[in-house]
Order: structure tokens, then C-alpha cells, then sequence
């Protein structure tokens, strides 16, 4: 395992893109100005030696150098030691709608994304529960069984999208089932599903499939993403939006949040309903109440002893710095004999 002591030093490499810019932007704005003054085959008579590569040369080494130096900064660490511990948790498992209705853009940027950014700021306050990940449309299963590992949480939740079922429709009963069989265990304490969803069924009722999870010891919360008045649901081909659904009478289809049925899902599995803003999901707010269930013991490994590697990066910035000292910007005379192309 791999993980960097001090990661906010990685929001440096941020600045290689807007130095290349500079760079270039400088280069641009010099050869205007030489040429202001006199023609190219002036320049060549008066500068011989000159060289336009080898200033590029050095300006590529100097931002690889300063890229592994902010790495080094960060300190990667090595994980050498794997032990197994013991932690008490909550087992929760989010059941994500990722139907076609979920890109509606009444939550901003949309529905789909402002959940996503949700379960990410969630597991970043997770200590000791275990998560796991469920998506569903027109049918349910399993993205990420559960699991103690945040960071595996957490890149799955970022790279969900519409798209990962391809069966459209919402089917709420068939969510709540998957994630009963995913949370099969005979401890009634300590589990919770959190739907998050539009609320949008097109199949059984799912608020016989909450009770049935409540009566194996399963809470089961809600989340409505959307508003009452609904929005229409964007297309979009090659990442540019073409237009918005529409019926078979060409009408723009509009989908609206149903907090009536979210709320009475809530309610047969003895959770609670929420509804998402732009300035809030509500999943802190399930979360202080899964917090309140008893705490059940389970074992995890997790490595205990990491060592230090930041010292081959700082090795490979000394070597570039001495190879780039040696480069000069001048054309090197040797090259400058070769004759292949002279008659």
C-alpha cells in the first residue's frame, strides 16, 4: 500500500500546466520581437549558434525536476506490514440510482453528480464503519461489496455514471433486495441501507421489500435528489447536450422528485427521509442516526509500519539539475559539421 505523508504539497503540480502556458506565451511573444526588428535569415547570419530546441530541452527538465520534487515533498510511503484489528462499526450500504432521470439538472450540476460528491464527503468522515456500494436503474447490483477500504469507496463512487446499466427504468424493490443479500448476516443490529434516489419506480413495490429489511434487522433511509417541480432530462452525445428527452408525442419529458414514495420506503424500514438541496444532501443527518445503532465488532487488516521513499525522487531531481547544467543554448559544433543534406 501506498500513501503520501503530506498530500496537500501534491496540489503543486497544479502549476505545470500554467507554467508550459507561461512558457509558451514567452517563447511566443520573444520570436515576435525578434522578428520586429529583422527578417529570419538575419537572425540566423547575426545568431549562428543559436539553438530553438535546446532552450525547450531545459525548460522540460526543469518541470519534470520540479514535478518529482513536489512528490518528494509529499513523501510517498511504502506499507510493509500487514496486521489484522479489530474495529466496531456500522456495515451501511448506498444504493445509488444511476437512471437517465438522475443527469436532471434541478440539483446543481445534476442529480447524479451532487450524490456522488455526497458519498465521497461522507466516507472522508467514515473511523470504523464499513461501506459498500449498490446501483440500479431498470435493474440493481453490486459496485463495491462492503468494505473498511476509503479510498476503494471512494474511486468507485467518483467513476459511476448513467451509463453502467444499460436497462433503463428505476427499480427501487429490486435495489432494496440486492442490498439485503449484500448485508446477509444474523447480526440485527448494526446495518443500514441509504437509498439515494429521485424516487421514480417503475417496478414491484419496494416498500414491501423495506419492511421485509426492517425485519431482519436492516434500516433503510432515504434520500430525495430533485425538486417537486421536476426538470427535464438532458441528452448528451460526444460530452456536448443536444437537446432533452421527450415522449413518443414529442413532448420534453419532465421529471419530478417522488417524496411521497421515498418518504413511505423511509418509514416501512424505520428510517428516515431526507430531502437533498444544493447546499446539503441530508447524508450527515442519516449518518448521526446510523451512529446511534450498536456497534458490532469485525476484524480488518490494515498496514501498521510504512517506510519513507521520497528519497529516489529527490535522487532523480540532483541528476536532472546536473545533466540540464551541462546543456548549453548554443548549437553544438559538431552537429553543425554534419553536411548529409549539402550538395
Amino acid at each position: 500500500m501506498i500513501r503520501f505523508e503530506n498530500p496537500l504539497f501534491l496540489y503543486l503540480l497544479l502549476l505545470i500546466p500554467a507554467l508550459i502556458a507561461v512558457y509558451w506565451l514567452r517563447r511566443r511573444w520573444i520570436e515576435k520581437a525578434r522578428l520586429s526588428y529583422s527578417s529570419v535569415e538575419l537572425i540566423g547570419q547575426m545568431m549562428p549558434r543559436f539553438s530553438k530546441r535546446k532552450p525547450l530541452v531545459k525548460f522540460i527538465l526543469y518541470t519534470t525536476a520540479f514535478g518529482l520534487l513536489v512528490v518528494g515533498l509529499a513523501n510517498p510511503q511504502m506499507g510493509t506490514k500487514l496486521e489484522e484489528v479489530k474495529r466496531e462499526g456500522v456495515d451501511i450500504l448506498i444504493a445509488l440510482d444511476v437512471s437517465n432521470s438522475m443527469k436532471a439538472e434541478d440539483l446543481k450540476p445534476n442529480r447524479l453528480d451532487r450524490a456522488k460528491r455526497a458519498i465521497e464527503k461522507l466516507v472522508d468522515n467514515m473511523k470504523s464503519d464499513r461501506i459498500g456500494i449498490v446501483v440500479f436503474a431498470g435493474e440493481a447490483f453490486i459496485q463495491l461489496p462492503i468494505t473498511s477500504d476509503y479510498s476503494a469507496a471512494k474511486l468507485y463512487a467518483g467513476s459511476i455514471g448513467t451509463d453502467v446499466i444499460q436497462t433503463q427504468g428505476t427499480a427501487l424493490a429490486s435495489a432494496i433486495e440486492t442490498c439485503i443479500e449484500a448485508l446477509d448476516s444474523d447480526d440485527s443490529k448494526n446495518r443500514a441501507i441509504i437509498i439515494i434516489s429521485d424516487g421514480e419506480n417503475h417496478e414491484e413495490d419496494p416498500i414491501i421489500k423495506a419492511n421485509e429489511a426492517f425485519e431482519k434487522g436492516i434500516v433503510v433511509h432515504t434520500i430525495g435528489m430533485g425538486s417537486v417541480q421536476g426538470a427535464p432530462i438532458p441528452i448528451y452525445r460526444n460530452g456536448k447536450q443536444v437537446g432533452f428527452k421527450q415522449d413518443n408525442g414529442g413532448n420534453t419529458v419532465v421529471s419530478r422528485l417522488n417524496e411521497e414514495m421515498l418518504q413511505n420506503i423511509a418509514q416501512s424500514g424505520n428510517g428516515i427521509y431526507v430531502r437533498a438541496t444544493n447546499n446539503s444532501t441530508g447524508l450527515q443527518s442519516i449518518f448521526n442516526e446510523i451512529n446511534k445503532l450498536e456497534k458490532t465488532e469485525y476484524e480488518a487488516k490494515q498496514y501498521t509500519d510504512f517506510e519513507d521513499r521520497f528519497q529516489p525522487f529527490v535522487g532523480l531531481v540532483l541528476l536532472i539539475l546536473f545533466f540540464e547544467f551541462f546543456i548549453s543554448t548554443k548549437k553544438s559544433k559538431w552537429i553543425e559539421k554534419l553536411t548529409l543534406f549539402n550538395d
